[in-house]
């Protein structure tokens, strides 16, 4: 039976890179000296990057205004530092069941005064030196004296209650949790725990000293969170890195039946996982929070599944009787640019994540690739030159014995099947395809923080309490700006800010807002806006500026948001939205608008979407073009299309039927495995190609192309799904998503390469010369 011509045109441009990768052999000294060189330099960059790549510069960022209203706002304000309300560096939770007697109030003091004692600690923020709201401007402390009776203490309670700087804002409304805010003094820090567990510790000890109190703390905030994160992720980076390498190893000992073997396929994506870690640190990405549980996971496996195709190939070799060298360099010959074409498709998959809008995601795309190509490299030296040595020579042990080369043999009936009944399956296939991409479409993106931390411990609890107790850590706000044809005493400003209250205490998810309107509402007399405004002017300079800046003519009301996905706030945000317009619309010469971190997550919360159709469309056409390219045929590159998207399809099925969201680790996750998955197809393909050279018979070649690479997409797969497991025991969400993803997406992969691929390229042969 005649080949078809980009069939023969195939063979003619896939001899070459073989022929390539197999001379490796011929000069082993010079990839020993490679090896050498990258692990020197990337073990310099473990011990001191700038050795050999100097610290970069940061960049200069321009101030200047670029619009009229920048402009207005330049003008000079009086010398006045208005009153911090939030971002301080750390938050601690004070929890007690009553903190309105006389042990709890002087506990408190006593712990306030100590942390104020301590030399990294630059300021105290707490209930009891909040701004006095009287006419007068006279500070009354929250707190009565310690010898007061039960019932001045409950008169202060619903006081500072009724104080809305106090009541939700610093204390909650049972009136059994506070909020002591502090700022630290970073010329005083000597290491991480002098501004996390000392701070806790020194309360601790603090309250321990007062008889009769039952004070407890919690430590959240914004240095507590990021500290804790990055120590964790340190952590998790050598903890999960062992656990995943066991677990491979001990599942690739049962599957190969060769210690050998397994130890040789194990070094070369262990090197490579060394490499790039060592070389991330040139470029300043050893802190992305993927990159210490994900990334060396996922690199060893990528690396350990072609390890394992040119093992196969290589003891098949050595048990033919082949000599260590040829056995080698005809594995090469044979896999080498299979792996080279999956690690470029990898990489490739990776690569698309640099187009995503959030930075986290764009660097964790190009963490990816370059371990891939680094991974690659360890491969395709490390193994051909150990199994030439010493260490090598008995490689074959084991071959014909391992429990899928045992078995594997009987599961020809499979092929034959899918063979027999092509139409059905392929037909079924892309249908089943499209319907399931129809279900995925109903994925809706969220996005929430506490994602990255731990499922168990302080941190998570402590934000937990804070969205209870207070409404939220994290703080938006509504801006309002008016034009110089108003005046900044106008009652219509109280007015405004009072209808933006309004708006908001209509939510509620909308957590204790407050504004300069909240605080004249709360200073004694009565009256409309036109009355009450000139009491503006009475409240205390600090606590104004921080609301109302009459000279820019703005103003603002800030409130809290609670981490529970920013989707949920999104019809609240709408709803408020339509408010403060119609507000706008009533008052010409006035802008409202919400803002702040929560606001702009929400508003580029369809980013997530665009960010997953761009990667994904990017690097599956990409794909496309590249393996038309390589195998010279229009129509391997149209069927590899089903068997690539299908994984993904499926797991998204998946995840709306388990009422998922859309996430940016799910992003991640579909492009990292779409570039995994394509690597079982490359390898049948290929191995197609080659048999399609011993005979005109395509049915005879897709059976020996099942029975050659079956074997070792059954022992890739399992061990890829073993590595994805280990990841399951992490008590990060984001990893526990991006693993359940993972073995998903790789286990339909298998499905799709062995059954979908073999009926499609049945059903489609291509046309003969």
């Amino acid at each position: 039976m005649p080949h078809s011509n980009a069939e023969s045109n195939d063979d003619a441009f896939a001899d070459a890179p073989r022929n390539g990768f197999g001379r490796l052999v011929d000069h082993a000294w010079l990839v020993a000296v490679v090896i050498v060189m990258i692990t020197t330099v990337a073990t310099l960059g473990y011990i001191d990057p700038t050795l050999l790549v100097p610290a970069g510069e940061e960049a200069a960022v321009d101030h200047s205004p670029t619009s009229e209203s920048d402009s207005r706002k330049q003008r000079a304000t009086p010398n006045i530092r208005a009153a911090q309300l939030a971002g301080f560096d750390l938050v601690l939770l004070v929890h007690s069941e009553d903190l309105f007697t006389p042990a709890s109030a002087a506990a408190l003091r006593h712990v306030v005064s100590r942390l104020e004692s301590l030399p990294q600690v630059d300021s105290v923020h707490w209930m009891d030196r909040a701004p006095p709201l009287n006419i007068f401007g006279l500070r009354e402390p929250v707190f009565p004296k310690a010898t007061a009776s039960e019932s001045r203490f409950d008169a202060a309670k619903s006081k500072a209650l009724s104080n809305p700087m106090i009541g939700g804002f610093m204390l909650s409304g049972d009136g059994k949790s506070t909020l002591v805010n502090v700022n630290i003094d970073w010329l005083f820090v000597r290491n991480d725990e002098d501004c996390t567990t000392a701070i806790r510790e020194a309360a601790q000890q603090a309250a321990s000293e007062i008889d009769g109190n039952d004070l407890s703390f919690q430590l959240t905030g914004r240095v507590p969170l990021e500290l804790s994160l990055r120590k964790r992720n340190r952590s998790d980076e050598r903890t999960y890195q062992i656990i995943a390498n066991v677990f491979t190893m001990v599942m690739a000992v049962i599957l190969f039946r060769g210690v050998i073997a397994v130890l040789i396929v194990a070094l070369a994506p262990g090197l490579g996982v060394y490499w790039t870690l060592g070389l991330l640190n040139y470029f300043d990405l050893q802190d992305n929070p993927f990159n210490h549980v994900v990334l060396p996971i996922l690199i060893s496996l990528v690396g350990f599944t072609d390890g394992v195709h040119m093992m196969v190939q290589i003891r098949a070799n050595r048990a033919a009787g082949m000599p260590p060298r040829a056995a080698t360099r005809q594995a090469l010959s044979e896999v080498g640019l299979a792996c080279g074409l999956t690690s470029l498709t990898t990489a490739i998959g990776f690569g698309s994540l640099s187009l995503a809008h959030h930075r986290v995601v764009q660097e964790f795309g190009w963490c990816c690739v370059l371990g891939v190509v680094v991974t690659f490299i360890a491969v395709v030296t490390v193994i051909p030159l150990l199994c030439m040595t010493p260490l090598g020579l008995r490689v074959q042990s084991g071959h014909s014995r391992g429990w899928v080369d045992r078995n594997f043999g009987r599961a020809q009936w499979i092929v034959d099947s899918v063979i027999r009944n092509h139409r059905r399956f392929a037909i079924g296939g892309m249908l089943g395809l499209a319907v399931m991409v129809g279900i995925s479409s109903l994925l809706r993106p969220d996005e929430r923080r506490n994602s990255a931390l731990p499922s168990t411990g302080e941190e998570l609890e402590a934000l937990q309490t804070m969205d209870h107790d207070f409404g939220g850590l994290e703080t938006a706000k509504v801006e309002v700006e008016w034009t110089e044809d108003v005046e900044s005493d106008s009652p219509e400003v109280l007015q405004v800010m009072q209808e933006v209250d309004a708006a908001l205490q209509a939510e509620p998810l909308i957590g204790f807002p407050i504004s300069i309107a909240t605080l004249v509402a709360a200073m004694p007399g009565e009256g409309d806006a036109a009355d009450r405004a000139s009491l503006i002017e009475l409240l205390p300079p600090q606590l104004k500026r921080a609301f109302f800046t009459p000279e820019h003519g703005t103003a603002m009301a800030m409130f809290r948001v609670q981490d529970l996905g920013i989707a949920k706030y999104g019809p609240v945000f709408e709803r408020v939205e339509q408010r403060l317009e119609t507000i706008a619309q009533e008052h010409p010469g006035f802008t409202v608008q919400l803002a702040g971190d929560a606001v702009w997550r929400w508003r580029n919360l369809y980013q997530i979407v665009v960010d997953l159709a761009l990667s994904l469309g990017t690097a599956i056409l990409i794909i496309f073009i590249v393996l038309s390219i390589v195998y010279r045929s229009l129509r391997i590159g149209l069927i590899s299309i089903v068997p690539n998207v299908f994984p993904l399809a499926a797991t998204g099925t998946l995840l709306v039927f388990a009422g998922q969201s859309l996430e940016i680790v799910s992003v991640c996750a579909f492009t990292v495995c779409l570039g995994i998955a394509v690597d079982d197809t490359i390898h049948f393909l290929t191995r197609y190609n080659e048999e399609r050279k011993k005979t005109d018979d395509k049915a005879e070649a897709i059976r020996r192309s099942f029975v050659a690479v079956g074997t070792a997409l059954i022992i890739t797969t399992i061990v890829l799904v073993a590595g994805f497991v280990t990841a399951l025991s992490s008590d990060t969400r984001d990893h526990q998503i991006f693993a359940i993803m993972g073995i998903l997406t790789i286990t339909s992969a298998l499905f799709a390469d062995l059954i979908f691929l073999p009926a499609l390229l049945t059903m489609f042969p291509g046309r003969k010369r």
